[in-house]
């Protein structure tokens, strides 16, 4: 039809409903997300006041604390879809 503007939709955005991602930093997803603090501490990373969180990616944080990052970003956004 002319004059009308479809968007095409690429395949799993629908059902992609995660919000916190991997490339986030940790000081970002604790601002936004506040309800996040509990699982970060479930997983022993105490640094989420301290300045490194300004900077440090959640994966760089999985990393450097031996984490399964993929298990981390699941808890993170299950925490915050219980709103």
């Amino acid at each position: 039809m002319e004059g009308v503007y479809t968007e095409e939709i690429q395949i799993g955005e629908i059902m992609n409903k995660d919000k916190i991602s991997e490339e986030m930093t940790i000081k970002e997803v604790i601002d936004t997300y506040p309800e996040t603090a509990m699982v970060f501490m479930k997983y022993n990373v105490g640094c989420i006041g301290c300045l490194a969180a300004s900077f440090e990616k959640v994966k760089d944080i999985a990393t450097v604390h031996g984490i399964d990052i993929k298990a981390l970003v699941k808890d993170l956004n299950l925490a915050i879809q219980k709103k």
